[in-house]
């Protein structure tokens, strides 16, 4: 055997909530999409060490248009039983308190890459669904129960479970409550296993923030009563504020054909000890079961850890390439990404100029509805993006460029666009916890084609343009704290969109090529 040394996160950038499988030979994570589409990305390895985006699940299955921010898809869950995979997510369509409407579905598939069927709808009694295949052949759905009666901000108050019958695609039967939860609170994401003569339950406690944390509890009957794991929590940064990696929880766990079992989680890496801007990331932590039926880190611990190893039957080198590019000479590639609807040709034409993009204007930059942008996940904390673009605006509310996107209330955005006085120009917006701000500098542009860049220094972007007849990049405004493209339940993205205020879809923009390059030494 070998150890294989690796550096957490093993997905990098806005890859929340992993739940993780192994079907023969191949594990298969989950995360988490929310306002994204497609939705549910689904991550493959053949050895825990290096993962490859392999699909992502939800397509047209879902109509997320008007969902608020940070809402939509949560915490999926996949199984695999008897030849099929099952996939388990919550579609989240409001969360202003103390109520929240999330209603759980079920979608199934024969391989990891579909086709995948029309969801199942199962309940709306809390989100974080999962389901759980027993030995006896019963099906079990868990999920958090939300309590809008509770006093306090967060009404989570517990687990609950109920029987699914496939046949019948409907959940049947009593609801049972399993567990009530610690004074860590905020109990959610419950994931539940059999292991030698005990049901274990890992649940997810103290708010996905910095008070995150894993819990376990087990039981030998599968409704319980389930007993608390006595050194609880048994993964958590939340007193360990030198951690590196913070946030950490909502773990599930798997098994290697060797035999050792791991725990993958969602973590964060604060720049500056301040702000996650890369979001909530996945990491692996090898676990163990004690003689006594508890799960522990091998590490001796209960924190997180940078580094770590898997153990391989053959040696494995690690790789790492967060690169990425499009010269749009083919399909759009499946790295990116578009908000609460899909890119298709109504807006994303590749047909009409070889060898470029042609984007038609969607609403503005805060729409819910109709936005038209195609971004990809900053992985980096120091990276280059770039694009170029033709664009013939004749109004001021027409718009395309490069911009930073965490949510429609936190971006930048470089942008042509045109003035009044002195026709095609560049502009730069800024909003900033939904206080926006306009540049008052005006850079016109007499080029057909122009270069947009920005370049991400840790904690500090710079927007840059030059013309097609030059070759020195100029500064576009002035340098950005990008620390406030952080926070909610996302992580920034890095994209190029086309808006119109006047008409949607009356113009629009060619884009020849998008280039990112991550900078940060793994």
């Amino acid at each position: 055997m070998y150890r294989t040394p690796i550096k957490n996160p093993i997905l990098r950038g806005f890859n929340p909530d992993p739940n993780i499988i192994r079907v023969e030979d191949t594990y298969f994570i989950a995360v988490s999409s929310f306002e994204w589409l497609p939705g549910i990305r689904i991550y493959k390895s053949s050895n825990l060490v290096n993962w490859e985006h392999e699909t992502d699940v939800l397509t047209d299955q879902v109509d997320l248009r008007g969902n608020p921010q940070n809402g939509s898809i949560w915490a999926p869950q996949i199984s695999y039983s008897d030849g099929i995979f099952y996939l388990i997510y919550t579609d989240v369509k409001s969360t202003k308190r103390p109520f929240k409407d999330s209603h759980n579905y079920l979608i199934t598939a024969p391989t990891i890459n579909g086709p995948w069927s029309e969801p199942v709808y199962l309940n709306s009694s809390g989100f974080d669904p999962s389901l759980f295949h027993d030995k006896d052949g019963r099906k079990w759905l868990l999920n958090e129960i939300w309590d809008y009666r509770m006093t306090t901000g967060n009404k989570s108050a517990g687990i609950v479970m109920q029987e699914f019958n496939p046949t019948k695609k409907a959940l049947i039967g009593p609801v049972y409550k399993i567990f009530d939860g610690t004074e860590l609170a905020k109990t959610e994401a419950p994931h539940l296993y059999h292991y030698g003569d005990y049901y274990y339950l890992i649940t997810a406690e103290g708010g996905t923030g910095k008070g995150h944390s894993v819990t376990v509890c087990r039981s030998k009957e599968i409704m319980g009563p389930y007993e608390l794991d006595p050194k609880n929590p048994m993964l958590t940064a939340s007193d360990k504020p030198e951690s590196l990696l913070q946030c950490s929880g909502h773990g599930s766990i798997v098994q290697t054909p060797l035999g050792n079992w791991y725990m993958v989680y969602l973590a964060t890496r604060p720049l500056q000890k301040k702000a996650a801007i890369l979001g909530r990331e996945t990491a692996i932590e090898e676990v163990y079961w004690t003689k006594d039926g508890w799960i522990r880190l091998v590490t001796g611990e209960n924190g997180p850890s940078l580094l770590t190893e898997i153990i391989t039957e053959e040696p494995v080198a690690l790789k790492k390439d967060t690169n990425f590019e499009d010269d749009f000479t083919g399909p759009l590639k499946k790295e990116w990404n578009t908000l609460r609807i899909l890119a298709d040709e109504s807006w994303c034409d590749l047909t009409s100029r070889k060898g470029y993009l042609r984007m038609f204007s969607g609403e503005s930059i805060q729409s819910l509805f109709e936005h038209h942008l195609l971004a990809i996940r900053q992985k980096d904390f120091h990276f280059s993006a770039e694009t170029k673009v033709e664009f013939h605006p004749t109004t001021y509310n027409q718009m395309a460029g490069l911009m930073l996107y965490l949510n429609d209330t936190n971006y930048l955005y470089a942008y042509i666009t045109f003035d009044e006085e002195q026709g095609r120009v560049i502009r730069f917006m800024r909003c900033e916890q939904g206080v926006f701000q306009l540049e008052p500098s005006i850079i016109p542009i007499t080029s057909k084609e122009v270069y947009l860049k920005v370049i991400g220094d840790g904690a500090i972007g710079n927007f840059y343009f030059r013309s097609d007849q030059e070759e020195d990049w100029q500064e576009i405004g002035t340098s950005q704290d990008l620390l406030f493209l952080a926070g909610g339940f996302t992580g920034n993205f890095i994209g190029i969109g086309v808006h119109d205020m006047d008409k949607k879809a009356a113009s629009h923009a060619d884009f020849a090529y998008f280039r990112y390059e991550g900078l940060d030494s793994y």
